[in-house]
């Protein structure tokens, strides 16, 4: 950890609790007042608790690895334990491996080979969501059925996902008891999870890129907006990869102060803001979805010519 880290990092800690607090006034007091303002809301916050989930699996606000995971323990987006997302995460957090898809489990590519083999609906259906209207609209349930799939894969094998994923049910029970108390339905909660699973999507669309170098393969994006806060200045991502034990508001002033240093680093892969990314790509894909520098499959000899002779 940063030697610089207090062992108490307060705005990490307020933020978490002002993230609670807009989840429960969407979940209960705003839902009869207003259906949709408490769906937008709630999914914000369940938006916001995934990047405060990031910081803690990261070692903030506290010392305490127990004392900061017992912050992360409720299943607020449903679907991903949070002992996963640390573990995937910090994998992925290995720079070499960054993009490759087999080795980083937050690879957006595909293995060329794979993709030769893949039905034309599939490759469409890939294509759409390599866009980012498609990776906002359609990635939430797409890329939780891919993550659902090989999470079940694994939990035959493997004893520590399977531990995760009953840690994960206490925290989903405390949702559902929530729930069944609160005003808002389960189906509105269930969009609700999707919108912040959909917001959380804009920020992973162009993290990395495929490129010889590893250093070269993160992104920053010189964004101040409202999507800075809710990804927690994640969007300087080659700062965050360079230093993942500083908070995420001491990113900025380091960015700042460094500028040219981080934009060396990764050869000027920029973006001025969230708004340019999607006057680029709200319609059109960034990237193919084979990775580009993997072999692409051969051609299989053509034995025509051999069998008529």
């Amino acid at each position: 950890m940063d030697k610089t880290t207090k062992s108490v990092e307060w705005p990490t800690l307020l933020l978490l609790a002002a993230t609670y607090t807009a989840w429960a006034v969407g979940t209960t007091a705003l839902y009869p007042l207003s259906p949709l303002a408490a769906i937008l809301l709630t999914g914000i916050a369940i938006a916001q608790f995934s990047s405060l989930q990031h910081e803690i699996l990261h070692g903030h606000p506290f010392r305490s690895r127990e004392l900061n995971e017992a912050l992360a323990f409720p299943a607020l987006n449903l679907t991903v334990p949070f002992g996963r997302f640390r573990d995937t995460h910090l994998a992925h957090h290995h720079d070499p491996v960054l993009t490759d898809p087999y080795d980083d489990p937050e690879s957006n590519y595909c293995d060329p080979v794979v993709w030769a083999r893949l039905p034309a609906p599939a490759k469409a259906l890939m294509r759409l969501n390599n866009t980012l209207l498609g990776r906002v609209t359609l990635g939430p349930i797409l890329g939780n059925l891919l993550w659902l799939k090989a999470e079940a894969l694994l939990l035959r094998t493997d004893p520590a996902v399977r531990r995760d994923w009953a840690l994960h049910a206490g925290g989903l029970a405390l949702v559902i008891l929530w729930l069944s108390l609160a005003a808002m339905p389960w189906w509105a909660y269930l969009l609700s999870a999707y919108l912040g699973h959909a917001l959380l999507k804009i920020r992973t669309f162009l993290e990395h890129r495929a490129h010889e170098a590893a250093r070269a393969r993160t992104v920053i994006i010189e964004d101040r907006g409202p999507l800075a806060l809710l990804y927690l200045n994640n969007n300087l991502h080659v700062v965050h990869h360079m230093h993942p034990a500083v908070p995420w508001y001491r990113l900025p002033a380091l960015y700042a102060a460094n500028r040219d240093h981080y934009l060396r680093r990764n050869e000027g892969y920029r973006y001025r803001s969230y708004a340019e990314i999607f006057a680029r790509y709200l319609l059109r894909a960034k990237d193919p979805v084979p990775h580009p520098l993997m072999p692409a499959p051969q051609a299989l000899p053509d034995t025509r010519a051999e069998a008529i002779t």
